[in-house]
């Protein structure tokens, strides 16, 4: 079921762009649409760091 939640960066990007796909406002310094994507890059990588914390896979501890 936690897994469905990796859904959600696919449709922040994809679902997001056409929305975002202007220059103006400039945040950070940097245009828009630039802006929206690298924030959407973050967003993918929090949801799958929560993710693989939340698997119960990845709570063994591994002896190597």
């Amino acid at each position: 079921m936690w897994k469905l939640l990796l859904i959600l960066p696919f449709l922040f990007i994809l679902l997001g762009i056409p929305f975002a796909n202007r220059i103006h406002p400039f945040l950070l310094g940097i245009p828009f649409g630039l802006f929206w994507v690298s924030f959407g890059i973050l967003f993918s990588f929090l949801v799958i760091w929560i993710l693989y914390h939340l698997d119960p896979k990845n709570k063994e501890e591994d002896d190597l």
